[in-house]
């Protein structure tokens, strides 16, 4: 339905946004599925997280794992995290356009004075925070503000919570609802629901199984043909069956296993070319045969 991407210095209220928005998202539907992703719902520190920038690396590798598991047309998932660089950004933003869902950023815009006053009331009160200054000072000076010019960062909502606090009813947070559960038609232009292109868009489980499906069908049948062919001892053998419901290879001549291999690359490669733009391989084995068999045969006798 909808993924949206929270971005902002440390320490400036990205957490209070993030389950304002949640606790606003679910008062404005009961059925409503919304789940946060961050650090910690992935068991992992601050400190430990982003101590150097392999970590750091490493944990914006997790996160987007973890988003292009979850997004779905059925439910909101809010990214709570530093989301500080552009292009970790655009990275998201081809995630929601790859699942054709809404996406939107959530922008916590905060003082840095602030953010660092506010890090020190948390380390006094023993809640999670930045202990080393250093990590702290980085991370600050390595923030790449959100620009609403960018598709990435776009639509932007901002909230300034060292200003007028975070709070469920802020109207920041009440236009990024109605934005994320608005209905849309064909009328609809203040809301944009990204749409998949084939660079982009998810392969689908279906299609998948298609594929495996395929890759045995086939492999099966260039067996059975190079086995047929070594029982004959050297002889053409002309038909070959392999069972009832299936079609027979007719052979009018001798194959080798190369030629099989290669007829066998092209065919699945013609088939994940057609269903980019039609109809998804066949799903079952039986069918996938039929096909290989019928090409086979008129490539053969060609």
């Amino acid at each position: 339905m909808a993924l949206v991407v929270i971005c902002g210095q440390p320490c400036s209220g990205k957490s209070a946004a993030a389950a304002c928005l949640a606790a606003a998202l679910c008062s404005s539907t009961s059925d409503l599925t919304v789940r946060i992703i961050d650090e910690s719902s992935l068991h992992l520190g601050r400190n430990d997280s982003y101590k150097d920038m392999v970590v750091e690396k490493n944990l914006r590798g997790v996160l987007r794992s973890e988003v292009d598991r979850s997004v779905s047309r059925d439910s909101i998932i809010v990214v709570d995290s530093l989301n500080n660089i552009k292009g970790y950004r655009y990275e998201l933003w081809c995630l929601a356009r790859a699942s054709g869902i809404r996406y939107c950023v959530l922008f916590c815009d905060t003082e840095v004075d602030h953010c660092r006053e506010w890090n020190t009331k948390r380390q006094e009160k023993g809640e999670p925070t930045y202990d080393n200054n250093m990590y702290f000072d980085d991370l600050v000076s390595r923030f790449e503000k959100p620009d609403r010019r960018n598709r990435w960062d776009s639509p932007l909502f901002e909230l300034f919570p060292s200003r007028d606090g975070v709070m469920e009813s802020s109207p920041v947070i009440a236009e990024a609802v109605s934005y994320l559960t608005k209905k849309v038609d064909s009328k609809t232009r203040d809301v944009k629901v990204l749409q998949p292109t084939i660079a982009t868009q998810t392969a689908r489980t279906t299609e998948a199984n298609s594929l495996y499906e395929m890759d045995k069908a086939t492999q099966e049948v260039i067996n059975a043909i190079v086995e047929a062919q070594s029982c004959g001892l050297g002889l053409p053998v002309n038909k070959i069956s392999l069972g009832p419901d299936l079609p027979t290879i007719c052979l009018q001549r001798s194959v080798g296993l190369p030629e099989l291999r290669s007829l066998r690359r092209t065919f699945i490669k013609l088939a994940g070319q057609y269903s980019l733009s039609g109809p998804p391989p066949p799903a079952d084995a039986d069918s996938a045969t039929r096909m290989f068999v019928d090409y086979l045969n008129r490539e053969i006798s060609s």
